[in-house]
Parts: structure tokens; sequence; C-alpha cells
């Protein structure tokens, strides 16, 4: 038995262009953003609509690589392409694009997006100490003073602590949704909890689409008390670590499931990641945020001992009986990573441990099943 909420989740992202079509024409402003690192509630404070953009899929890379080079890492090249054919509606209605320094990579990209659309870069340091977040804070000071600029609006105290609120409620209900899978066995597969994670991004009425997630949430608990799951108590449960993943990246997840495994857990930056912590409601608004998203585990820091204590506490929240780390290639700092997370991992929960690296084509689909059925089937057997 499937939620019924879940057909809302389905078609989601089709609805939403619908809405920035007619938001636009009502004259409100639309910002593009590309990563958990740009701050929201000073877009949803200075009145414009947050948007993600297109990164996931494999059809817009062959126009990206008449630029871009071919051993580049595909989320990169699937973004420019995306902006440089022109194929993402939401890229096409931004009236103004958030960036960040996460990689080399990707701020280079950056330049040549910043020639298509208005774009603003968050310079970001790679570690969180005193002195970066002082840094930071001066960065997201920034951000708010271009935003102001770029609209003609004025940014309040008032304003931002609404949308700090609004926020943490949006991360709270993601969290709740993803905490359901802490029930053994899970209520809902890991392609549906990516379904939902991904399409409800799009929603440019985040009440209404806190409310949905909500529901949802509330249908899993009740179909879990009546013994409706997908999985078995014996089903092995994976967390899946690592680079965002989304729908049309999502091969890995769909390989997992259909060898006999559940992805109860997505601790990347579409998951977990980004909703396990809030920002001070108490504390002065910008420097509260500053804080909030400088705290994010990502391996462009360095150090990056957050992510690593972050995974150890959902190996055992959701009852993992396996890790599996995804890296796109040439996404080096998560491949470097990956050693020293492994090492970590064995130490401290004796867990399972396989890095995949992969692209956004389907050419390796036959050896990665292969790995990935030999994995769960370890798992299963042990």
């Amino acid at each position: 038995m499937e939620a019924d909420c879940l057909c809302e989740f389905e078609n989601l992202r089709a609805k939403s262009i619908k809405s920035i079509q007619a938001a636009k024409e009502d004259g409100r402003k639309i910002v593009g953003k590309y990563c958990i690192y740009s701050p929201m509630e000073i877009v949803l404070a200075a009145g414009a609509i947050p948007i993600p953009l297109c990164s996931t899929k494999q059809d817009p890379i062959a126009a990206a690589e008449k630029v871009l080079p071919r051993n580049l890492c595909p989320l990169i090249k699937s973004s420019y392409g995306y902006a440089a054919s022109g194929a993402c509606p939401y890229f096409n209605a931004s009236d103004l694009l958030i960036a960040e320094t996460t990689c080399d990579g990707k701020k280079k990209m950056y330049e040549l997006l910043s020639e298509i659309k208005p774009l603003h870069l968050l310079q970001l340091p790679q570690k969180q100490d005193k002195e970066a977040l002082e840094y930071w804070y001066g960065e997201i000071i920034k951000l708010k003073d271009r935003l102001e600029e770029e609209f003609g609006v004025t940014i309040t105290e008032q304003d931002l602590r609404k949308a700090i609120h609004l926020m943490n409620e949006e991360r709270r209900s993601l969290k709740d949704f993803q905490d359901i899978a802490k029930l053994k066995p899970s209520p809902i597969s890991g392609m549906d909890i990516l379904m939902v994670l991904y399409n409800r991004g799009f929603s440019i009425d985040k009440e209404e689409a806190i409310a949905l997630v909500d529901s949802l949430t509330s249908e899993l608990k009740e179909l879990y008390r009546q013994g409706s799951s997908p999985f078995n108590a014996k089903t092995p449960r994976l967390l899946l670590t690592g680079v965002p993943v989304g729908i049309g990246s999502h091969k890995v997840v769909e390989i997992i499931e259909a060898s006999g495994g559940n992805v109860v857990c997505f601790e990347s930056c579409g998951g977990y990641k980004a909703v396990y912590d809030q920002v001070d409601e108490e504390k002065p608004p910008l420097l509260a945020i500053a804080e909030k998203y400088l705290r994010t585990p990502c391996s462009c820091m360095s150090p990056n001992r957050d992510r690593y204590e972050l995974l150890e506490q959902l190996v055992d929240e959701f009852k993992i009986d396996g890790v599996v780390d995804l890296t796109w290639q040439a996404c080096h700092t998560y491949n470097i990573e990956s050693h020293s997370l492994k090492k970590y991992l064995q130490t401290k929960k004796n867990c399972p441990f396989l890095q995949i690296e992969t692209d956004y084509s389907e050419s390796d689909i036959g050896q990665l099943r292969v790995r990935i059925e030999a994995f769960i089937e370890m798992i299963a057997s042990a």
C-alpha cells in the first residue's frame, strides 16, 4: 500500500512552473540558487521567491561540453548545460542567481553563468572557526545589500525574523518526514523519499509545501501502525552519503532498492544535512543565519569533522546496516574524503562501507549493479 499523498508530490515540479510564471506576471522577483550554503531566509525577507536550479540530469551535458571540459563533475556540466541551452524554466525565470565558492570547478563555471544572468557570488571560507565566521558574516551582509539594491527593497529585522521562522518550520517538517524511515521496516522507499525531497523544493508556496509534507508524514505513520511497508524487518538498511542526488541522477538509489536494499537515509545536501540544524531565532538574525549556514558539514571544509560525527549519529538513529558513499567523477573533495570517512566509520561503528564513483550516464549501470548486489548480499548474510 502506498501513501495517497505521494501522488501530490509527483506532479509538484510541473505545477510549480505555472506558479512561477503567474508570480512573474504579478511582479514577483525570482532568485535561483545552486547550493544549501545560499541562505534563503534573506531572499524571502526581500520579498522574492527562492527556487533551486536544475542540475541533476544527463540531457544538457552535451551542450555544456561545447564550453566546459569533458572530465568535469557532471553536476557542474548539467548546471551550465541547462543554463546555456535555455532548457531550465527556473533558470529562465530567475532575476538573480546566488552562487558560492564551494569548489574550483563551480566557481569558474559561475563566471560563465554571470555572462547570462546577474549573479551574486558568496565567497565561502574553507574552515568553520571564529575567524571564518567573522568573514562569512560579512558575506551574508553583502548578500542582503545586493538583494536590497537589485530589487529596490529594504530588508528589516522583522522581515528576517519572519523568514527565519518559516525556514525553520520547513526544516522541521522535512526532518520529521525523513525521520519516518527510522521505523523498521520503513513505510516508504528511498526512491519515494528522494522524489518528495526533490520535487518539494520547486514549490513556491512554502507554507503549502510544509502542510503537504506534514500530511504525508502523518499518513506514513498510520501506514506503519497498520503494518504496511514495501520492505520487511530483514531488508538491509542503507545510508547514502556524499554528493547531492536528485531525480535524474538517482541510478544508484534505484539499483540499491532493485537489489534488495532500502535507502532509509540521505545524508547529502538535499537530505538530512540541510535540515538537522536550525537558525537560532533568539540571536541577531544575520549573525544567526551566518552561524547556521557555516556549520553545514560539506567536504569543501577542511577539516570536516562535523560530517563524520553526523554520520556516526545517523548510523545509530536509522539502524543502518551499511553506508554507500557516492562520488561524482571529478569531485575531488568528496573522493579524497571517502578514504578517511571509511576508516572513521569502520573504527567507530564497524559499519560496512562502499564507495561508488560514477557520473549521470547509464554506461556503467551493469558494473554498478554487480558491485551493489555483492555489497547487499554481504550485509544480508552477515
